[in-house]
């Protein structure tokens, strides 16, 4: 995969001390990834990169809406996220990504890509049971939905009209009789 290059930080020019870096997410980026599962997209991304003489700490703070579909109904609506993340990036003979927030990075590397950092924490913000707020508060009105009432299994509303086997009800006697 091609890397974008606006999510490319150079941190060899850069001060001692911190950075912000602003990002505006769109449904493009995630075209980029071959992700599928958004409509569409409008994700703000905060990166505050405080650099030192011997690491880096990367703050990331995402936060927009994501278009999905529901679960239940298969509507689109917008679904609000925020998520955020720290990642270490040190210095060292080879590159290892091993541990989910510390990046070790080879002796000489003058930037670093944060495009799937990205990727995965907007991705990782949606919730996995996706319910359209309609659903949840009754005004949705969907075809679907009526369907799925109609077909739900109907509760019995008293317990006593069942018809039990009256062998049970002479074990029930040994439980009692104590």
């Amino acid at each position: 995969m091609k890397s974008l290059k606006a999510f490319i930080i150079p941190f060899v020019g850069l001060k001692i001390g911190k950075h912000l870096f602003e990002y505006k997410i769109e449904q493009a980026f995630f075209e980029h990834f071959e992700y599928e599962e958004f409509n569409n997209a409008n994700v703000d991304v905060n990166v505050e990169l405080e650099k030192k003489t011997t690491l880096l700490e990367l703050h990331f703070k995402v936060s927009g809406w994501v278009n999905i579909n529901c679960d239940l109904t298969n509507e689109p609506y917008n679904q609000t996220i925020e998520n955020e993340f720290d990642l270490v990036v040190k210095f060292g003979d080879v590159y290892n990504d091993e541990h989910i927030d510390i990046l070790i990075v080879p002796h000489g590397t003058y930037e670093i890509n944060i495009q799937q950092y990205i990727y995965e924490l907007i991705v990782l913000a949606v919730p996995t049971k996706r319910v359209h707020p309609g659903v949840e508060d009754g005004t949705l009105n969907s075809d679907i939905l009526k369907k799925l009432e109609e077909l739900s299994p109907k509760i019995k509303e008293d317990k006593e009209k069942e018809d039990i086997d009256p062998r049970w009800n002479t074990l029930k006697k040994l439980l009692t009789d104590k």
